[in-house]
């Protein structure tokens, strides 16, 4: 049977076998992508489409990572002093292609879709988005020379009103405000009937103070959510690891403030987008 010391030894080599395959666990769910389309959160539980991106923040002492489709947001009901975020208005389900909706938007939402949109703006316009929240309004030109695809996919879920009544689900202050999720609880993983490639940046430096950029679950899983980086949160998507397609150039106060409704990255207050109107020239 072995001497006492011998068999204390034996105890502590269990202990220390569990307690590494403990930390190996604990250390992929850290990893796990979902600033998504689940979602910029966990950061670094970002979301997507049913994903959601949660960048990660170098400053986020829970150091979970920064992109993917399995986000914990729902935190956003057990966290102390966290708002109670609405959910979006039901919307209908296309089961078709998806057409180009009219410039003028939709006659009703559209919540999911039975696949990526075709090609609806024009290459030889500008294109602007104008977000309307309760919290005031601002606006953002979009980049589609830099990012035609994603800017495309912006555009024509803007017009089906499918950003109507969808709240600023994750908030996490001097980092970036996070939406897109189409359907609500829990809250970051919402399912969008599509992804969409990848355009990024060369270098995490593009990013700067008001950037607009899409969440996502990993390389290629990019849909509806996206973010807007507070100022100095830039530096912190380090890889650049998601879609740069925008710039807020009216509004940053507002950006700003929201910014500020936050206990961890659990809103304390809701902020819902009212409207997504798409400007062209």
């Amino acid at each position: 049977m072995g001497t006492s010391a011998e068999k204390h030894a034996r105890q502590k080599e269990r202990r220390n076998r569990l307690e590494e395959a403990q930390a190996e666990i604990d250390k992929k769910a850290r990893t796990r992508r979902i600033f998504t389309n689940g979602g910029l959160a966990a950061v670094v539980i970002l979301v997507i489409a049913g994903v959601v991106f949660w960048p990660s923040s170098k400053d986020d002492s829970s150091k979970d990572s920064a992109k993917g489709s399995t986000t914990t947001l729902a935190s956003t009901t057990t966290v102390a002093g966290a708002a109670e975020l609405p959910t979006p208005p039901k919307g209908l389900t296309l089961t078709e292609p998806t057409p180009c909706p009219p410039a003028g938007g939709s006659a009703k939402r559209v919540q999911k879709f039975a696949g990526p949109p075709p090609t609806c703006i024009d290459p030889a316009k500008s294109y602007s988005a104008t977000f309307d929240t309760t919290e005031g309004t601002f606006t953002a030109a979009l980049d589609a020379k830099r990012a035609p695809v994603t800017v495309n996919n912006f555009v024509v879920l803007s017009r089906y009103h499918f950003y109507d009544g969808v709240p600023f689900h994750r908030i996490v202050p001097d980092f970036v405000i996070q939406a897109g999720d189409g359907d609500g609880a829990p809250w970051g993983n919402n399912d969008l009937g599509y992804t969409i490639q990848d355009e990024l940046p060369k270098s995490s430096d593009e990013y700067k103070d008001s950037s607009l950029a899409m969440a996502n679950a990993g390389p290629n899983t990019g849909g509806s959510q996206f973010f807007i980086v507070l100022p100095g949160g830039g530096p912190k998507l380090n890889p650049p690891n998601y879609s740069l397609f925008g710039q807020v150039t009216q509004g940053q106060d507002v950006v700003n403030k929201i910014g500020t409704f936050a206990s961890g990255e659990a809103p304390t207050k809701a902020v819902v987008i009212k409207s997504v109107t798409i400007n062209e020239s």
